[in-house]
């Protein structure tokens, strides 16, 4: 076959997703064409955690960079939009729910050449996320939809997606957790920082809901604050929440005593850490699946989830930034009486080889 196949990643979360993918391609002995799309990091940036999860370097970089979400989307259309005219794949997989996500499967779609979603059907029920808007756009117009959890089915079925076009394949993410899981294991990265395993909590914050506004801010900050209060806290800090917490004058407010702030982190250096630590104190959605299969508490400062499996069977909590939730649910787990949690359907690292099967059988 002569390369006809595309996959699409333009930010950190997506290679998470790609990496098995590619693996079982090469496997398979699958050519394809892997795109960059350049949304977050340039490749130089980006090259150790390429090389941390053995992707190949990609065959085309768009460098879209930062910007608007118009703008942003825009170049990321304009871009792949030549690329594909000149190399006209017969299928273009796509990722997750950033802008590269959307961006790419319009423009393949308007050039009539089939898009594979991973990880559809993901509802929030929040249009205030971009993400969201992302991701039902983008199963719109998708001919094949690869879902991780059964709630994701049931919102394409109520959206008025085919039956057809849907494959409950399992958990991507969950794919590469297992894969460098005894690497993380042996890394035992939180001695780094003099911290034994379950004495230490971890933080991680980037949604613009607890991070742009000074208001919201200050009450994440203040939640950081009683958190250290209770146990040890690391903090890898993204580039966005540290430059708010400087601009708005809050880092120095914070009491960071018993606070560790670090750069963030590459993958196995984080997953040592999750896999050590007493509970996690997040706002991203692929941490929520990870902790939850790591069996390690996990409380969510969001209203909603677009991933339900990881409250209903996972280790997962919404909190939002109620902090009489936080005492409360903290105190449990400090305690040893917060929820177990249990095993996911299909979470069992063949999700990448469901699918090429799947591709396989319909386009390979």
């Amino acid at each position: 076959m002569s390369k006809k196949v595309f996959i699409i990643g333009g930010a950190r979360p997506n290679f998470v997703k790609i990496a098995p993918l590619t693996k079982q391609l090469d496997v398979n002995r699958i050519e394809y064409r892997l795109v960059h799309t350049g949304q977050h990091y340039d490749y130089n940036m980006s090259k150790i955690f390429f090389e941390e999860l053995n992707i190949p370097k990609p065959d085309i970089f768009l460098d879209a960079g930062s910007g608007s979400h118009a703008s942003q989307t825009a170049k990321i259309m304009i871009e792949f939009e030549k690329v594909i005219i000149n190399e006209k794949p017969n299928l273009v997989v796509v990722v997750g729910d950033v802008n590269s996500t959307i961006a790419c499967a319009l423009v393949a779609k308007k050039l009539f050449i089939d898009v594979a979603h991973v990880e559809a059907g993901l509802r929030s029920h929040d249009m205030r996320m971009p993400e969201e808007i992302n991701r039902i756009l983008t199963d719109r117009i998708s001919d094949l939809l690869f879902t991780t959890e059964k709630s994701a089915e049931i919102n394409l079925r109520k959206e008025g997606i085919n039956r057809k076009k849907i494959y409950f394949v399992g958990n991507i993410m969950i794919d590469t957790l297992i894969t460098n899981l005894d690497k993380s294991k042996n890394l035992e990265f939180n001695k780094k920082f003099n911290l034994e395993k379950g004495t230490y909590a971890i933080i991680t914050m980037h949604r613009p809901s607890n991070v742009d506004d000074i208001e919201d801010l200050s009450k994440t900050a203040d939640i950081i604050n009683l958190l250290q209060e209770k146990i040890k806290i690391i903090f890898p800090i993204h580039p966005r929440t540290k430059i708010n917490l400087e601009k708005y004058n809050l880092i120095d407010k914070m009491n960071k005593q018993n606070i560790i702030l670090t750069e963030p982190l590459g993958y196995i250096e984080f997953l040592s850490l999750m896999m050590n630590s007493k509970f996690i104190l997040t706002d991203s959605g692929g941490i929520q699946e990870e902790a939850s299969f790591l069996k390690v508490p996990i409380l969510t400062m969001r209203e909603n989830t677009e991933r339900p499996i990881t409250i209903k069977r996972g280790t997962n909590t919404l909190i939002g930034t109620d902090i009489n939730k936080l005492r409360i649910y903290v105190d449990k787990i400090l305690s040893n009486s917060y929820k177990k949690g249990k095993n996911m359907d299909k979470w069992d690292g063949k999700t990448a080889e469901r699918i090429v099967s799947i591709l396989k059988n319909k386009y390979l």
